[in-house]
């Protein structure tokens, strides 16, 4: 396999001389580049100019050395995203939860994405979900298999009520907290205002949902068992209020991110007293059925809602 040792060339002509490579290969053909830094911005060019079509594989990670193979994918294909991962083995989730990677609203992003912005191996992650497969080979109740009308109601009585139920608590424990252990843990101060944003949008976001975005996702459902009669909504195509449900998503995903590591991945301090204890627990558990909520959200029902709506209009 060919190596190109871009230390040896003049840095303006560094990423040209890797996409002449690249370009050149045949399908599934490789090469290695041998760097003296990480090239992980070369990584985001490559993605933004070409797409998805190579694999990214770091041979050796510094830190004075760096070779990564970069193998072109066959025409066609792409590597699946974590959202897809997800949505098509439910259990893939507690893997990617174990290692802290988002396949809610970071669902687009490839494994390789996704552990290259968090420093982790995707190998180890790789390996994880082939030890998963290997044990198992039977997919469980796959919410991706559901009819949307049913996987609509499943996230009202599940996830909204969840929401509605946990604030109550969480407002109060997140006060007193920070009231009382906000002089010796001042990250709590930023907690708070995270909390808030992350709350604040998931009560203002599901209303939304309840009653614009889910009973027209019901009508298409009924429109194409012919039990009720397509309608134009106000808001043209189902994609205009997806966009807008995505974004307040990253939003309250934005914010729960930040308190994951505020709190050291919810570990309360050694002095941390029950209510301490209790507001991080809490938080975690939140944390996770949001990452749950999202990705039935983002990876499922709104792609599946837009196929059927261009069924109908089509």
């Amino acid at each position: 396999m060919e190596v190109l040792d871009v230390t040896q060339i003049e840095p303006r002509f560094k990423h040209p001389a890797i996409f002449d490579m690249f370009d050149a290969l045949p399908e599934q053909g490789s090469f290695i580049i041998h760097n003296d830094h990480d090239p992980i911005p070369l990584y985001y060019q490559m993605l933004a100019e070409r797409g998805q079509v190579f694999e990214w594989d770091y041979l050796e990670r510094g830190p004075e050395e760096f070779k990564v193979r970069i193998t072109k994918l066959p025409t066609g294909t792409k590597s699946k995203t974590i959202g897809e991962l997800v949505a098509s083995d439910y259990r893939k989730a507690e893997i990617f939860k174990r290692f802290g990677l988002d396949y809610c609203c970071g669902g687009s992003k490839t494994v390789k994405e996704a552990c290259a912005d968090k420093g982790l191996d995707s190998a180890v992650v790789e390996s994880a979900m082939e030890d998963m497969e290997r044990q198992s080979n039977t997919i469980i109740d796959s919410p991706a298999e559901w009819e949307l009308d049913n996987l609509v109601d499943h996230i009202i009585e599940k996830h909204h009520t969840y929401v509605r139920e946990s604030v109550p608590l969480l407002n109060e424990l997140v006060a007193k907290v920070t009231r009382v252990h906000g002089a010796g843990h001042p990250e709590l101060y930023a907690l708070t205002e995270n909390y808030a944003t992350a709350v604040e949008e998931l009560l203002a976001h599901m209303p939304k949902e309840e009653n614009i975005l889910f009973p027209y996702i019901k009508l298409l459902v009924n429109a194409v068992k012919g039990l009720d009669e397509y309608r134009l909504p106000s808001f043209v195509t189902i994609e205009n209020p997806v966009r807008v449900m995505r974004a307040e998503h990253e939003v309250a995903g934005n914010a729960f991110e930040a308190i994951t590591t505020l709190t050291n991945e919810f570990t309360p301090p050694a002095e941390a007293c029950t209510s301490y204890k209790v507001l991080y627990a809490k938080l975690k558990e939140f944390r996770d059925d949001l990452y749950d909520h999202v990705h039935l959200e983002n990876n499922i029902l709104f792609p599946r809602a837009i196929d059927l709506e261009k069924e109908l209009v089509k």
